[in-house]
């Protein structure tokens, strides 16, 4: 019974592995039979367009036959030395036919540019890849190709992405490119991911090669767009400890925003700051010394300066404080007393000066005293002269019954 069943266990599943033909081509996947293979291995195929050498990428795996692709085609052998010597020799008969087919192409004086000429493994056919902007007869050129290698000619135009995955180079990352690297396929690439990603929208920084958008644009553009939800876009008006400010910049990957306010001065928060509408910690904290310390809102704020005498007093005590502390404990009694016995020596003079001054300074304070005492008369004097404003007689104006009278 045991026997039974490792036979229909058999029967129902199918080693698959993955091949390719170029080192960054596409991966096909083929029966793998009995071979046993490991990624690296060259292997002869027969495929639609004749027997071709390919790459094994990983080791088979077993699959059930209903999970199988339609036309599975077999792996007919494993590549022996003779299937590599005619690998070598084709490639080396590439580079002749690549520069016949030049030379014709400039003879005929046609529009197009011709990337690679490949052969078939067994010789039976050349395929020669080019581009162009539109359509080209090149029925003539064919002729020509056909008479000089006596074999079967085709000719593949292709785009300008396949052009740069054939020729190959080195990007302006520093690094060779992707799509002849590892791609396998090209994937669409629009503008919307680069704004997306707050790069700038440069044709030289964000081209490849070939022309055409860099495919690494499409590598972030999820996360970033995971990210950028629940942000506010640039221009938007925002609340921010009672003032109403403008988003002027995002960075997105450590989620903060840059905000500016009516009076021009701007700052950069986190988003949980911006949903609580204030700084988690204080704008500014003063220490024992009398320094500030700036946060984000008032670090483009121009600080007051001190007074210069105010600057200077501050000096001299810091210097006092620290010949203090640098002076040992004898030091310092000796110079409390002699500070002491100089205050006492000062207000003994003080008194001797005061009592000989006492006299002079009461004349002094007399004399001073006598012309205001009188100032202060005759100006009362000039007072009780004055005249009434009418000025036509010393009396009183006559009332308009006297007149009459």
């Amino acid at each position: 019974m045991l026997i039974v069943t490792q036979q229909n266990y058999s029967d129902h599943m199918i080693r698959i592995v993955p091949l390719k033909f170029q080192q960054a081509g596409r991966q096909y996947k083929f029966n793998a039979l009995s071979l046993e293979l490991k990624s690296g291995d060259k292997v002869i195929v027969e495929t639609d367009r004749g027997r071709a050498m390919a790459i094994v990428v990983i080791p088979p795996k077993e699959v059930e036959a209903s999970d199988t692709p339609e036309g599975l085609k077999n792996i007919l052998r494993i590549a022996t030395e003779e299937d590599l010597a005619m690998a070598e020799t084709n490639a080396a008969r590439e580079k002749t036919a690549h520069h016949f087919c030049r030379e014709c192409i400039k003879g005929r004086k046609l529009e197009m540019k011709l990337v690679r000429a490949e052969y078939a493994f067994d010789g039976s056919k050349i395929i020669f890849f080019f581009t162009a902007d539109g359509r080209i007869d090149f029925r003539e050129l064919v002729k020509d190709l056909a008479h000089h290698f006596h074999t079967r000619i085709e000719m593949r135009q292709i785009g300008v992405r396949d052009e740069a995955k054939m020729v190959g180079g080195i990007g302006i990352c520093g690094r060779e490119l992707c799509c002849c690297s590892f791609l396998t396929q090209f994937s669409p690439v629009s503008v919307k991911m680069a704004k997306e990603q707050g790069l700038a929208l440069n044709p030289t920084k964000i081209s490849g090669q070939c022309g055409r958008l860099l495919c690494c644009l499409g590598y972030e553009y999820e996360t970033y767009s995971k990210l950028k939800k629940g942000m506010p876009k640039c221009g938007k008006k925002v609340m921010w400890e009672n003032r109403e400010c403008e988003v002027t910049s995002l960075d997105i990957l450590q989620q903060k925003v840059t905000l500016r306010d009516r009076e021009g001065t701007s700052c950069q928060v986190t988003m949980e700051e911006l949903r609580n509408g204030q700084a988690s910690q204080p704008s500014t904290a003063e220490n024992s010394v009398g320094e500030t310390h700036s946060s984000r809102l008032t670090k483009d704020r121009p600080q007051r300066q001190q007074p210069r005498k105010q600057r200077e007093k501050g000096q001299q005590q810091s210097q006092r404080h620290s010949n203090k502390s640098q002076q040992s404990p004898k030091q310092r009694n000796k110079g409390q007393q002699n500070q002491e016995q100089s205050s006492n020596q000062q207000q003994a003079a003080n008194k001797a000066t005061g009592e000989q001054t006492k006299p002079v300074d009461q004349q002094k304070e007399q004399t001073q005293n006598k012309p205001n005492e009188g100032k202060s008369q005759s100006n009362r004097r000039r007072r009780g002269r004055r005249r009434p404003r009418g000025g036509g007689g010393g009396g009183n104006k006559p009332t308009p019954s006297q007149q009459g009278e």
